[in-house]
């Protein structure tokens, strides 16, 4: 009996375990969480806030979010879209993403590092990102 009551325990804690590693194997590593908090008024909806550096060759996969990214360019770097020619994200430069809507899919190309402060108000329970081909 007392092995079915240790199951009890931790089966769950197991599955939690690998909710969460599952979560966090489709981040990026650059991608830095600072709040996730509910939208007051808004049920089923969450605010997240991150800052992000890409450090030249990183790569920013194509990708989309499940509500409305905003936030601005802390520090600006060209980038490069392929088969596109090399562009400046300046610094100070706002972001406005759209729900659904896939953008990124470029490579930091330098000279430094681009940082980006974004936030994002998007559906609680699902990713924040999902990989766009």
């Amino acid at each position: 009996m007392r092995w079915f009551r240790a199951g009890l325990f931790v089966v769950p804690s197991l599955f939690a375990l690998v909710i969460s590693l599952a979560a966090q194997a489709q981040d990026l590593p650059q991608r830095k969480e600072l709040k996730r908090v509910d939208l007051s008024g808004a049920p089923g909806m969450e605010v997240v806030s991150s800052i992000s550096e890409f450090k030249p060759g990183d790569v920013l996969p194509r990708h989309l979010h499940h509500g409305i990214e905003t936030g601005y360019v802390v520090q600006g770097a060209m980038v490069q879209t392929p088969g596109q020619a090399p562009m400046m994200l300046a610094t100070g430069a706002p972001i406005l993403n759209l729900r659904d809507v896939p953008h990124g899919g470029f490579k930091v190309i330098g000279p430094g590092s681009l940082i980006l402060y974004t936030a994002h108000i998007v559906d609680k329970g699902k990713p924040l990102y999902d990989w766009v081909k």
